[in-house]
């Protein structure tokens, strides 16, 4: 309870946010990463030497542990921060659409194909491309990303011309890919080519320290959103919140915030 209070007494007297520079004109303004533990400064270092090379990441860490955050905060602090960053959860479109969400599409290639239709691949052009759940892609899929990766050109589905693209490639899972590429599922030659740079984000509870604050900015963020000044965090659920182990990481700690604020008097 004493690294509770200490933690919180320490950002509310300093305000000493690891992940931000409050200036406006810093290329840092729009970096989402919240936490002041080591573990966290040692991932936004990380982060900061990796933006400003063009390699592809690789992005590893359970579920709700913040990998669209790193990726955008590598997108930001690029050379192309003013470009696109485009995302899609591979996990979550068919099998038989993905190509065409990726590669896009000419018009008849399929039944419903009335236009021509711009890939992901070509909507990303000069920006970045994060591919949430790149574990769950099929093998088919895996080869032609491979070939893109490889060639740097795209084939739109139905067509036979070939279209050069220039996107920054990140992948994010929550999966074990050595362990898929062990059992089959995932090609060894698509897995190093896109770990090229790979950053591992740890769960919530192994970096305990960082709760607090986590736990304050959710709660400022309620509190701004629905008006509630009266809210704040009582010495019960701050002993309660640094002990719980957040199976959901920080996106469960979001959650239980903004739901028990919904639900409080005070």
């Amino acid at each position: 309870m004493h690294r509770v209070r200490k933690a919180i007494g320490h950002v509310e007297t300093e305000r000493e946010f690891a992940y931000l520079q409050k200036d406006s004109g810093s290329r840092r303004a729009n970096f989402p990463i919240l936490g002041q533990s080591q573990t966290i400064k040692d991932i936004v270092s990380l982060i900061e030497r990796i933006a400003i090379v063009d390699l592809p990441v690789l992005i590893t860490g359970e579920t709700g542990t913040g990998k669209n955050l790193v990726a955008k905060s590598l997108h930001n602090l690029s050379s192309v921060a003013g470009n696109p960053f485009v995302s899609i959860n591979c996990a979550a479109v068919p099998e038989y659409l993905l190509e065409s969400e990726l590669f896009g599409h000419i018009k008849g290639a399929f039944t419903g194909a009335h236009l021509d239709r711009k890939g992901l691949f070509e909507a990303a052009e000069g920006g970045s491309l994060l591919l949430d759940e790149i574990g769950s892609m099929s093998g088919s899929t895996q080869a032609k990303l491979l070939d893109v990766l490889h060639d740097r050109k795209i084939r739109r589905v139905g067509s036979n011309e070939n279209r050069e693209v220039n996107a920054r490639i990140m992948a994010a899972t929550n999966m074990d890919l050595d362990l898929a590429v062990r059992k089959g599922s995932f090609r060894e030659d698509l897995y190093y080519r896109i770990k090229v740079a790979h950053i591992h984000i740890p769960p919530l509870r192994e970096h305990r320290e960082d709760i607090p604050l986590l736990a304050q900015h959710f709660l400022d963020n309620v509190v701004e959103k629905f008006k509630r000044p009266d809210l704040q965090l009582s010495t019960d659920a701050e002993e309660f919140l640094y002990n719980y182990d957040f199976p959901g990481n920080v996106r469960e700690l979001n959650n239980m915030i903004s739901n028990t604020a919904a639900i409080s008097s005070g």
